[in-house]
């Protein structure tokens, strides 16, 4: 959970991400309206729901890459914008690379460290420094100077982690950080954001399976059917609050120190039921 001397850390009193009466239309369809939200130095926000819920789209809106219908964003006290904001790291999905790609282990993680400058980024030597930083924070150094094509999902994923942390943003993206990570590698990189939210910064993180991080968040931002619930995992993770947000009985159970959340409808699967375990 959030720790309040991680705040202090950063001397930061004000709050890192603040979302006012955000609501966003796409094709007609309201994937949510009337969303605030305000995340405080240290804390760790999980973002569920079913596919297609928009919460993707919700970072892509932090990221001031989708414009929001109504409403407000503020990333440190400053709206977002389009031009970027190097506050802000961002952890995509896990997508394996192709095995020819040209590039070690380490140039990935120097695209976070020079990738924004223009023109052809010349190496410096503090920027060498901070690569072999972060690489030795990942704990990627045994294999930082092989191909990335050829490295597995999980050593990829612990790069694209060192690169997100390059500018040591202030808050962190995290977008189905673990799919197709095995468990020893989603308890790696989860271990490595959490390490970065007890420096103070923010987590914002889009999962499918709350299992592996439902130790380390605060609060659940449930998005479905257009409309979304938020508050602390006990609150929020219940049978009765499910089956509300759906407008669809759902049930929550526990299977040892699992959740399984059943009968929660898909919104890409033709409006049929299906079960999903571990999909809390």
């Amino acid at each position: 959970m959030s720790d309040p001397a991680a705040s202090d850390s950063r001397g930061a009193s004000q709050p890192i991400l603040e979302i006012h009466g955000a609501a966003l239309r796409r094709d007609g369809r309201e994937l949510w309206a009337g969303l605030d939200l305000t995340v405080e130095p240290g804390e760790l926000i999980a973002v569920l729901g079913p596919s297609g819920s928009g919460k993707t789209t919700l970072l892509r809106a932090i990221l001031g890459l989708e414009d929001l219908s109504e409403g407000s964003i503020a990333v440190g006290g400053k709206p977002v914008r389009r031009a970027g904001n190097r506050s802000i790291g961002y952890l995509p999905q896990t997508r394996p690379l192709p095995r020819d790609t040209a590039l070690r282990g380490r140039d990935l993680v120097a695209l976070g460290v020079s990738g924004h400058r223009f023109g052809l980024p010349l190496p410096r030597r503090t920027d060498r420094d901070r690569v072999d930083e972060l690489v030795a924070a990942v704990g990627a150094e045994a294999f930082a100077d092989r191909p990335v094509g050829v490295l597995s999902g999980g050593e990829q994923q612990r790069l694209r982690v060192g690169q997100a942390l390059a500018d040591d943003p202030q808050l962190l993206l995290c977008d189905e950080p673990l799919t197709s990570l095995d468990l020893a590698n989603q308890q790696a990189v989860v271990k490595l954001i959490d390490q970065h939210r007890r420096s103070g910064a923010a987590v914002l993180l889009v999962t499918h399976d709350i299992n592996p991080v439902l130790g380390k968040v605060d609060r659940i931002l449930y998005i479905a059917n257009g409309r979304f619930t938020l508050g602390k995992p006990k609150d929020v993770l219940t049978s009765p609050v499910l089956t509300d947000l759906y407008g669809a009985p759902v049930f929550v159970l526990r299977a040892g120190d699992r959740l399984v959340v059943v009968g929660a409808p898909d919104a890409e699967a033709s409006h049929h039921h299906h079960d999903h375990e571990g999909h809390a």
